[in-house]
């Protein structure tokens, strides 16, 4: 038998009822500190992503070499993703995060000591990479699952809508100073700050109230744990959709360095100063889509997978901007619907677990997100190179459009609705609308 639910899974209308504004979740004392340290940590892990990058492409002059990098950071993430979510379960979220962002600083600082010792090889950044992608596999899912310990129910979606808004600023931060720190006094720097940036949120655990957390039950050793955790999923609709749907789209749509290189390299012939430009009205856009889903208390599965579908559209109709302009302004509208759809259904997936099973859960649904990277952006940047950005970009938009109608059918088939079509005035033209009774059941 499965545990029962913890005070963190009452429904929100039990908890409370007062209107959720923008950064509700920040007058919670536990949570404005992680908040805090958070932004503090995040700059520093763009700045490291920066500096690492530009690091091994000075110490090889590869690209592919940059890419090994990536893959090994994920790889860890998708081998064994699924048994962060399970110690994430086991043990005690808060400790867990100790450990994890202890690991990651020093990683930061072991960087720092060799690029400034100036006896930096790349196979250092391979190892580290390796050591960063396994701590990872137990960070994530701890560090996700952990918000629901520091806020009521009713006021989850807004923490994780804040955290997201959160990591996409630092976005905006990060590779600007890191580039600035590049050009005068080095990568090492940068490292060291990344490294040193750990501090923050271990200090933020350190000063946290435990009195005012709402702990979850946590799940006792057993055997079976993985297989429990996959099971429970699979038997959830609610569950097992969204993350089949996070996993298509993550896979094949979120490969914007591949066409934004592309673009501006082939389509509108420009330099690194634009690359630069589109990556940060991305962001501008993924700040604000964080921002405006803080301010919405719930969502229906239907929003979920109508942002997925909105994404896809986009995406096509980018593929086909005849200018530079048009192209650009479709970023922060990019930006804006992806966030959106990320932070849906982070949130939703997080309010329909147990939470008990809530770090299997979240470990799941980052590996099909995560993990699917080094397999779709190969597959994209091969598309893009053989039959050009604009190709490249529609293929993408299109997985993520028709995999966000399938879904929806499905949802749809099990909720027992059908699609109406109606040209007569009047009607709405496509809409959702119960099964009649014998549509239901089988007939002689």
């Amino acid at each position: 038998m499965s545990p029962g639910p913890g005070a963190d899974s009452a429904p929100a209308s039990l908890t409370s009822t007062a209107k959720i504004s923008t950064f509700s979740s920040l007058r919670v004392r536990n949570y404005r500190i992680h908040f805090l340290g958070s932004a503090i940590s995040n700059v520093g892990t763009w700045m490291q992503r920066i500096a690492q990058d530009w690091l091994v492409h000075t110490l090889t002059g590869s690209a592919a070499a940059v890419g090994v990098t990536t893959a090994l950071q994920f790889l860890p993430m998708l081998l064994f993703g699924l048994y962060g979510g399970v110690l994430a379960d086991r043990f005690d979220k808060r400790k867990l995060l100790f450990g994890t962002q202890a690991a990651l600083g020093l990683t930061g600082l072991t960087l720092a000591a060799l690029t400034l010792g100036g006896v930096v090889n790349v196979w250092h950044v391979y190892v580290l990479a390796v050591v960063m992608g396994l701590a990872t596999v137990v960070d994530n899912p701890a560090r996700h699952a952990f918000v629901s310990e520091m806020v009521e129910p009713h006021l989850l979606r807004n923490a994780v809508s804040l955290n997201s808004a959160n990591f996409q600023s630092a976005r905006l931060v990060g590779p600007a100073v890191a580039g600035v720190v590049i050009t005068t006094v080095g990568g090492g720097w940068a490292f060291l700050y990344n490294g040193l940036s750990f501090l923050a949120p271990i200090a933020g655990l350190l000063l946290m109230r435990t009195a005012e957390m709402f702990p979850a039950r946590r799940a006792p050793r057993a055997k079976g744990q993985l297989r429990e955790g996959l099971a429970y999923v699979g038997a959830r609709p609610a569950l097992l959709w969204p993350i089949v749907l996070i996993g298509f789209v993550g896979t094949f749509g979120y490969n914007f360095p591949i066409w934004l290189v592309a673009f501006t390299d082939r389509v509108f012939d420009a330099g690194a100063g634009t690359y630069g430009l589109l990556n940060s009205l991305i962001a501008a856009g993924s700040v604000a889509g964080a921002l405006l889903a803080a301010r919405r208390g719930s969502r229906r599965m239907r929003f979920t997978v109508a942002a997925a579908a909105l994404l896809g559209v986009l995406l096509m109709v980018a593929a086909a901007a005849p200018a530079f302009v048009v192209f650009a302004a479709l970023m922060p509208l990019v930006g804006l619907v992806a966030m959106t759809f990320q932070v849906t259904v982070n949130a939703s997936v997080q309010l329909a677990s147990d939470p008990a099973m809530r770090g299997r859960v979240i470990s799941l649904m980052m590996m099909v997100f995560v993990g699917g990277t080094p397999f779709g952006a190969p597959l994209m940047g091969w598309l893009t190179d053989e039959f050009g950005a604009r190709i490249g970009l529609l293929a993408g938009g299109a997985v993520c459009a028709a995999s966000a109608v399938a879904v929806g059918l499905v949802l749809a088939r099990i909720g027992g609705l059908r699609l109406r079509v109606s040209l007569r005035p009047g009607d709405r033209g496509v809409t959702l609308v119960p099964r009649d009774p014998g549509e239901l059941t089988p007939t002689a």
